[in-house]
């Protein structure tokens, strides 16, 4: 074989490897596992105001809110309201989920003999909204929506039943304390006046006494007087008296 024909010969045999290497890393590229992003989600912290049993619903819910339908928007005004009210006196209504923020509410029924679920927004029992609908996605989402409002509208409410037993507490402590401030001022006007008494008494003490000492005095002087104007009387009338033997 002269040299030409060798390099050509080379030159085959090098292609050929070329093209088994580069199909075999096009297969395993093919068999090879794609590598799976993990992904994790934040859940929103749980609301005190809202119902253990809701806040699972409630931290999966989208962060918008739910945009109601033109028909969502009419159906209120249509009498689903009193659909409903005249609905929860039969027993053919589930409940499905309620939760309760201050005296706000929303509710999730279902009405499994036309498989339609209501969707209703209340305060202090009281139906304020209602959305009737045949989706059960659809009204789980409207439900959280709801549930989401509730928080927003009980939070002045919270905030002033708060302020009001912080405002009565307060308000209760400062009577306490002004009943104390009468009683100890009471009792500081008792001490006081029994002091000035205590000191009258004393001081009147200290005058009798005074006077009694002064008396005695004057009583002692005019016994001592008379005990010798006695002696005098007494030799006296014994001077011409015999002597006794």
């Amino acid at each position: 074989m002269d040299h030409k024909s060798k390099v050509r010969h080379l030159k085959r045999v090098g292609l050929a490897g070329l093209v088994v290497i580069g199909g075999m890393q096009v297969v395993c590229a093919q068999t090879s596992p794609e590598p799976v992003a993990s992904e994790t989600t934040a859940l929103p912290a749980a609301d005190p105001g809202v119902d253990p049993a809701a806040s699972s619903v409630l931290s999966a819910a989208p962060a918008q809110p739910v945009v109601l339908t033109a028909d969502e928007a009419k159906q209120s005004a249509t009498g689903n309201v009193a659909e409903l009210q005249q609905m929860m006196h039969g027993s053919e209504l589930s409940e499905l989920r309620t939760t309760h923020n201050g005296s706000y509410g929303a509710s999730l029924l279902f009405y499994g003999k036309e498989m339609t679920w209501y969707v209703a927004l209340f305060q202090q029992k009281n139906f304020w909204r209602v959305i009737k609908t045949s989706d059960e996605g659809r009204a789980e989402a409207i439900y959280r929506d709801f549930a989401r409002q509730t928080v927003q509208l009980s939070d002045v409410e919270i905030r002033r039943t708060r302020l009001d037993a912080q405002k009565a507490f307060t308000e209760r402590m400062v009577a306490e304390s002004q009943d104390r401030a009468n009683r100890l001022q009471a009792d500081l006007t008792v001490a006081r006046q029994q002091q000035a008494i205590v000191a009258d008494q004393q001081k009147q003490n200290r005058d009798e006494a005074a006077a009694l000492q002064t008396q005695k005095l004057a009583a002692q002087a005019q016994l001592r007087t008379t005990q010798r104007q006695v002696r005098n009387l007494q030799r006296q009338l014994e001077s011409g008296l015999p002597l006794s033997r």
